[in-house]
């Protein structure tokens, strides 16, 4: 699981039948950004969840081919 903040949309005119109606938003997470597949409904600026691999698979739907997926905003961090 990693932790990052949205730092914005990304738009793709043509993607994988498996990926339409999927909302892409980009995460910066220390050094590295990642594309994520928005799984709850986060926005830019929101601190996220990141989960990626086989567990994004499973958060976004076994039939989408992503690598990284959003599965949770971070309301505190202590």
């Amino acid at each position: 699981m990693i932790v990052g903040v949205v730092t914005g949309n990304l738009w793709a005119t043509k993607k994988s039948a498996a990926l339409l109606g999927q909302a892409f938003l980009t995460v910066r997470a220390g050094e590295k950004s990642l594309v994520c597949a928005d799984c709850v409904g986060a926005g830019e600026g929101d601190t996220v969840l990141v989960a990626t691999g086989g567990a994004a698979r499973v958060a976004a739907g076994r039939e989408i081919p992503v690598d990284a997926a959003i599965v949770g905003i971070v309301d505190t961090e202590s």
